[in-house]
């Protein structure tokens, strides 16, 4: 396994596999979604072991330890030895609430729902 000393917090996230691509953890830095201490960190940042890493990615905020330090991509079951993810279970059910919203997707060019549709989609919603 290899470790590195200094490690840009954009690599990690990108090998242990928090974000698909290196571009794309580059990216949530820049946009201040990535924060250490309570503070927005640049992609370059340095990363040291037993940091917590918060991560929004709306509505949740993730939060990540480091347990150790990963320059290159691995398998997934390797990962688990770098990163620990300690995200309260609250936070995770929001993800769930954003499933049940009252929010129905209707095709184009089929208009409001008539009285009788709008009946079903209430005893539905009751039932969930």
């Amino acid at each position: 396994m290899e470790h590195e000393e200094n490690l840009r917090i954009d690599k990690w996230l990108w090998a242990v596999r928090i974000f698909k691509t290196r571009s794309q953890a580059s990216e949530a830095c820049k946009k201040g979604r990535i924060l250490i201490d309570d503070v927005q960190v640049k992609p370059s940042r340095v990363l040291r072991i037993g940091e917590i890493i918060f991560i929004k990615r709306p509505p949740v905020t993730y939060q990540f330890k480091v347990k150790g330090l990963l320059g290159k991509r691995q398998s997934a079951k390797v990962v688990a030895d770098y990163v620990e993810d300690i995200t309260p279970e609250e936070e995770k059910l929001k993800l769930d609430i954003k499933r049940f919203t009252g929010f129905e997707i209707r095709d184009k060019r089929v208009g409001r729902p008539t009285k009788k549709e709008r009946r079903l989609i209430d005893d539905l919603k009751r039932k969930i």
